[in-house]
């Protein structure tokens, strides 16, 4: 890596305070904001480029879009030399991860996909991802449990045991994930990725972004404004009834019979090495036509017409 590196944290690594164990003491670690523009303006003064790496896990794409607007309000010759990185990871990188992680599990464990509580749409988007991780693993229990939120890991733990899971393990879907050490009947299943691992997808990114403004000029900035565009749907402004969608619209149409298959980014095995970007895919099976009264499936990601559950169908 040349220049100065900086990883910015949210709810999923409380503010960046949990990276400092996962990324090495080169990387600068700020939660956004003034910290992030006070590093920035430091390491361009001193003639340093300088990266910014949003550390989201997929389920934060406000940090990414809070992160290029951070940027904007650098003067040019600031920006000039500063680029801002894809994400840390996407939800399918996430999902990938936790699977490796429950192929260590014994069958007869429950799993237990735990996160910090973010907003109600990123709560969603973890159902989503331990949906996921029980579709395409082995185990007959997964549940999810909120730090902060509902269900808690408490209360995750006994819906786990009321399953019939003699042991539940926690599978750290977030960076700010403790052991959990005094919950009877658990153990600890991670760290999501291991330090090197963690570091080479960082080395990736920052390699991507440099490489991408060094051929054509793109800071990554205006591309990443909109990440968070698609980051909740329709949503009610009281007793008026005012319903409306914010987010890109995109219907289908399924007036004649036919079926839509849709990639999974992941493979049967997955390893959480330097560089997990490439892509793998699952094909789940076709979806029969909806009828016309029906109003088309809105979704971001893959596999859109899972229900994302924390009840584990029995």
């Amino acid at each position: 890596m040349t220049g100065r590196v900086i990883a910015v944290g949210g709810h999923e690594s409380d503010g960046a305070a949990a990276l400092t164990g996962v990324l090495g003491p080169e990387v600068v670690r700020v939660a956004g904001g003034r910290e992030l523009v006070r590093e920035v303006r430091s390491a361009r003064a001193g003639g340093e480029r300088v990266c910014v790496v949003p550390m989201t896990l997929g389920r934060d794409p406000s940090l990414v879009a809070d992160t290029a607007r951070t940027l904007l309000a650098l003067d040019a010759s600031e920006r000039a030399g500063t680029v801002l990185a894809e994400p840390f990871a996407t939800t399918a990188h996430l999902v990938g991860w936790l699977r490796t992680l429950a192929t260590r599990v014994p069958d007869d464990r429950a799993l237990l996909v735990t996160a910090p509580s973010g907003d109600p749409f990123s709560d969603a988007d973890l159902f989503r991802t331990a949906r996921l991780v029980r579709q395409y693993g082995r185990h007959r229990t997964v549940e999810v449990a909120l730090l902060g939120g509902d269900p808690g890991l408490a209360e995750g733990v006994r819906r786990c045991r009321a399953l019939g899971a003699p042991r539940v393990v926690v599978l750290p879907a977030a960076w700010a994930v403790p052991e959990p050490t005094g919950v009877p009947h658990t153990e600890y299943g991670g760290p999501l990725l291991s330090g090197s691992a963690a570091a080479g997808v960082l080395a990736s990114r920052v390699r991507e972004a440099q490489d991408r403004y060094e051929r054509s000029g793109d800071d990554g900035v205006a591309r990443a404004l909109a990440a968070d565009h698609d980051h909740g749907h329709a949503h009610s402004h009281g007793p008026d009834g005012h319903d409306h969608d914010h987010g890109h619209s995109h219907s289908h149409s399924h007036g004649h019979s036919h079926s839509h298959s849709h990639g999974h980014s992941h493979g049967d095995s997955h390893d959480p090495g330097p560089d997990p970007g490439g892509d793998h895919h699952h094909r789940t099976p076709s979806h029969a036509p909806r009828s016309g009264a029906e109003p088309p499936v809105r979704h971001q990601g893959a596999v859109p017409d899972l229900v994302p559950s924390h009840r584990s169908p029995r």
